[in-house]
């Protein structure tokens, strides 16, 4: 992902990310944030279907934790890093000023229209050890399963059950975003800002990590050559 940018990638970027917090956030909003099980293959089945669609596109991030760690290991340039950026937070607002149109005001309200939240015994610090852990999880399968040229071609499938996974086991305790588009836009459109640095400093942390370890660990001098 360097060189001149292109928009259609861009669009294929806010349009995946439009679908994950329309579907994702929309999910907890219709719920009213009690089904675990529902809201976890809400978010899963959003992006392993967004990503098997768009990821021959535009390689499917959908969030601007993966775009840096992509930035960091060489495999995308600034310019587009920053694009890719912006058309994932524009997918982020348009998602949820969707759900803001289109869903009733009760159940929006109940729920700070699917913003993460914090449960009440978790500190911002072990928030943003639970976000880098599972972002770390998430980069991970993106390197194995759509940058690494070894891994299984499965499309989105393996990534979407890594957050689906994930949501299950962190979702009561941060809301497992593992994604700042996800939680801008509907603090946003909602107003609610509570602890909003952690789904930042965590995702990005993890998507660093998992990108450095991926790329130093397990690819040799000739499959880290690409990224150069």
């Amino acid at each position: 992902m360097t060189g001149p940018v292109d928009y259609r990638k861009l669009i294929a970027e806010v349009i995946g990310t439009f679908t994950l917090i329309f579907a994702g956030a929309g999910a907890i909003v219709v719920t009213g944030g009690t089904n675990l099980v529902g809201i976890a293959f809400a978010h899963g089945l959003a992006i392993a279907l967004m990503v098997s669609t768009f990821g021959h596109v535009s390689g499917g991030l959908f969030n601007p934790a993966l775009s840096i760690g992509l930035w960091v290991t060489r495999r995308m340039d600034s310019v587009n890093a920053v694009a890719y950026i912006a058309a994932q937070l524009v997918g982020g607002l348009a998602g949820a000023a969707a759900l803001v149109v289109l869903f009733p005001d009760v159940e929006r309200e109940a729920t700070a229209l699917g913003t993460p939240a914090l449960n009440a015994g978790v500190t911002f610090a072990q928030g943003v050890g639970i976000e880098a852990v599972l972002t770390f999880f998430l980069m991970l399968a993106v390197f194995g399963t759509a940058l690494d040229a070894r891994g299984p071609k499965l499309g989105g499938l393996v990534i979407g059950l890594i957050i689906t996974m994930d949501i299950f086991a962190g979702g009561p305790l941060t809301g497992a975003a593992m994604n700042p588009a996800r939680a801008l836009g509907p603090a946003v459109l909602a107003g609610s800002w509570d602890d909003h640095l952690v789904y930042w400093i965590g995702p990005i942390i993890g998507a660093v990590l998992a990108a450095l370890v991926y790329h130093y660990v397990f690819m040799n001098g000739e499959e880290r050559a690409p990224a150069g």
